[in-house]
């Protein structure tokens, strides 16, 4: 890593969530390398697939083209993040395998 590190906090899933980071991690490497949190997935890295949607402060984003830095202070609710409880699924989660749908962003 270089010297350039930003601290950043956000409140992911409920959680207020605080690392250090370089300034070019993408929120979607936050979720997944910083805070392990692997429903967010990388898919085309351009912003087009979906496959790395979150919800920041309740609205859909693309995470793969947006800085962890940029959205510092904010809510994100990522997939984990809709279950209603630790163990269980939301109803879009057991649709998804209700069906074997792909899973292209929440």
């Amino acid at each position: 890593m270089s010297n350039n590190l930003v601290k950043v906090t956000l409140k992911v899933n409920g959680t207020v969530q605080s690392r250090q980071v370089e300034a070019r991690t993408t929120l979607v490497d936050f979720l997944r390398d910083h805070l392990l949190l692997t429903g967010t997935h990388v898919g085309c890295e351009h912003g087009i697939c979906g496959a790395c949607s979150v919800l920041l402060n309740g609205e859909p984003v693309r995470s793969c083209c947006t800085f962890a830095v940029q959205v510092d202070g904010m809510e994100i609710t990522t997939v984990e993040g809709l279950a209603p409880e630790r163990g269980q699924m939301s109803k879009i989660q057991d649709a998804f395998c209700e069906k074997h749908a792909m899973q292209c962003g929440y």
